[in-house]
């Protein structure tokens, strides 16, 4: 079962050798991993050259790869064509289920996230969780009083101070934004590895977004990123605004950030996969209690 990373940050030759990513760094030695351990890999470097026959496997593999830009900032996923053997029904159920069940698992994701984002609080050693976790309660099918965004505005009001979400030039948002990017791949990665169609949402419905279904089940991971981000950020200085390499490799280990599903502890990258698997449950029984989402350890 893949479980691992790779994030690749210098200028680099890959290409494919017996079932083996080859890895050859001028003045380093070759370093050998087999694919199927690799389950994304983030190409933070714009001097990275890779075969097609290593993409094509990648792709066979089920690897996500996540694509950086100039300034580090991930801008592109490749995710591999549907591979599961019944990703035909699956397409079809996914297509057929109701309005009503569509709201009903929204309720369900927007639920999680906010309790998640109490715990997050928790975990900082922050306030304000009790307040949370009363607006998690109210919370309908489908959330038409949109307490998923009021619940955001006192999350971060007591996360950080002096924050704005939208500051583009905060060190705090490059943290998150990349921690975002590499989750939101692992999510995605395990939709398609159970035949769904990432394109097709409950609550984004976007027509230019084709990871619509992605970005509605990784709600309730964006906490996991928050702590981690204020960990990564706590001993920086205001005026810091650019993410040095061992921040990138702090946020693009994400996935491997532990959870608990059902009452087991998994790592994100197990929790997508379970995540995936239980919402065409869902999908199937017409049941939101089949849907399972990862919450923090106690």
């Amino acid at each position: 079962m893949a479980w691992k990373g790779l994030h690749l940050s210098k200028p680099a030759r890959l290409a494919l050798d017996q079932r083996q990513i080859r890895i050859r760094i001028d003045g380093e030695d070759e370093i050998r991993l087999p694919l199927e351990d690799i389950a994304w890999i983030v190409l933070d470097t714009p001097q990275a050259t890779l075969t097609s026959a290593l993409l094509s496997a990648c792709m066979n593999a089920g690897i996500a790869i996540v694509f950086t830009d100039q300034r580090h900032t991930p801008s592109g996923l490749a995710l591999p064509f549907h591979g599961h053997f019944k990703q035909g029904e699956v397409a079809r159920i996914q297509s057929a289920i109701s309005q009503p069940l569509k709201k009903r698992l929204w309720q369900s994701i927007v639920r999680a996230k906010i309790l998640n984002q109490a715990s997050a609080l928790v975990t900082a050693s922050r306030e304000g969780a009790s307040r949370l976790h009363e607006m998690a309660r109210h919370v309908r099918s489908g959330d038409p009083d949109n307490v998923e965004a009021r619940a955001a505005r006192a999350y971060w009001s007591c996360l950080w101070t002096d924050f704005r979400r939208e500051d583009e030039e905060d060190l705090r948002n490059k943290l998150l934004n990349y921690g975002y990017a590499v989750v939101r791949a692992g999510v995605a990665r395990a939709l398609v590895a159970y035949g769904l169609i990432p394109a097709f949402g409950l609550q984004h419905a976007s027509a230019t977004n084709p990871f619509n279904l992605a970005d509605d089940l990784f709600e309730p991971f964006r906490p996991f990123v928050d702590v981690l981000a204020r960990e990564t950020s706590v001993t920086e200085t205001r005026v810091a605004t650019e993410m040095t390499i061992e921040h990138r490799r702090t946020m693009a280990a994400a996935l491997n950030l532990n959870c608990v599903m059902n009452g087991e502890v998994v790592s994100l990258l197990t929790a997508a996969e379970r995540s995936a698997a239980s919402l065409v449950r869902a999908m199937q029984t017409g049941k939101t209690e089949e849907l399972f989402l990862p919450e923090f350890p106690r």
